[in-house]
């Protein structure tokens, strides 16, 4: 609808997961490598968390996109609110595997040959789980006992669990302690600050085609940032609707009163980050605890440089 009046190719805020839009700040950055080292050196349990909005599922499908680059078989439940049956069928449907039985060890079984045959031919494969808060503690020890088809030296099959806050909570149950002890890698999304809200509005303008002047005054990007919380699924609806109100208005700048208004609209408040309540609950990486890659010393951290040759990335 405004995209011609701004002279855009295309809606540069739309709320889908979409990998072409991913903005790599740092801890984005760290997320991907996390990843990608945890899949290529065969580290069994990998844990994503953050806060709803920070762009979860858009970091999963671009890894998604990196597996099918590199020839990593993978296997994505997005809707993790399954039967244990309908799981392991979901999966073994998703991984390509024929089977003749729709019984819990007959899969098993035909899981764990193609798993070997896989790892024989020097090859590996990725089961993702997002939104795993919804996993049922029964469920989740089902997904842990998967990382028991390994060789002795190396896991079979690398799981990533991707999913809100509540997850953590959900791992510190006794019954799970087993499946904490399990995960050994753990990186997070967060909120954006001031200056990487500036970096992710120009960048999203980019991609959608923009090439004019400035579009969204300093202020108004400020203002994306503090009644957004710097949540960037909450930058994307006020940036959105602040182009609607704009071109409604024949405007060709956003001002940052076109941003108040639509915040007021959405009944949204300024005020604090959430991402700084979230890194004070951030665990110390010790004894049972995962490795949380944000928290390591720069020299033990998964090299983001290596991350983007491997994925062929650039700064989108």
């Amino acid at each position: 609808m405004y995209e011609k009046f701004f002279g855009l190719k295309e809606s540069p805020f739309s709320i889908n997961p979409d990998p072409r839009y991913l903005f790599l700040t740092r801890h984005i950055q760290e997320a991907l490598a996390c990843l990608i080292y945890g899949i290529q050196s065969r580290k069994g349990f990998i844990l994503l968390t953050g806060e709803v909005g920070t762009g979860k599922t858009t970091v999963i499908n671009k890894l998604l996109e990196w597996c099918r680059q590199e020839q990593v078989s993978s296997a994505f439940v997005f809707n993790p609110r399954l039967s244990e049956a309908e799981f392991f069928d979901f999966m073994i449907a998703d991984f390509g595997i024929a089977c003749d039985s729709q019984m819990k060890s007959r899969l098993l079984i035909r899981l764990n040959q193609w798993l070997l045959e896989r790892y024989e031919s020097g090859q590996r494969a990725v089961l993702i789980v997002d939104e795993a808060q919804n996993l049922s503690p029964d469920m989740l020890e089902e997904i842990r006992l998967l990382t028991n088809l390994e060789t002795s030296t190396h896991k079979l099959l690398q799981i990533v669990l991707a999913g809100q806050p509540e997850l953590e909570e959900k791992l510190n149950y006794p019954e799970l302690r087993q499946l904490r002890q399990r995960i050994t890698l753990w990186a997070r999304t967060r909120p954006l600050t001031i200056l990487e809200t500036h970096g992710y509005v120009t960048e999203r303008l980019h991609i959608a085609g923009y090439s004019g002047g400035e579009l969204f005054t300093t202020d108004a990007i400020e203002a994306l940032n503090r009644y957004s919380h710097g949540i960037p699924r909450i930058i994307n609806l006020l940036a959105e609707h602040s182009l609607i109100t704009a071109f409604v208005e024949q405007h060709k700048v956003i001002s940052e009163k076109i941003v108040q208004e639509v915040a007021r609209d959405f009944y949204l408040q300024e005020g604090v980050s959430p991402g700084a309540a979230t890194a004070a609950k951030a665990p110390a990486s010790s004894g049972s605890h995962p490795m949380l890659v944000d928290s390591l010393p720069s020299g033990q951290r998964p090299a983001t440089g290596s991350f983007s040759k491997a994925a062929g990335e650039k700064k989108t």
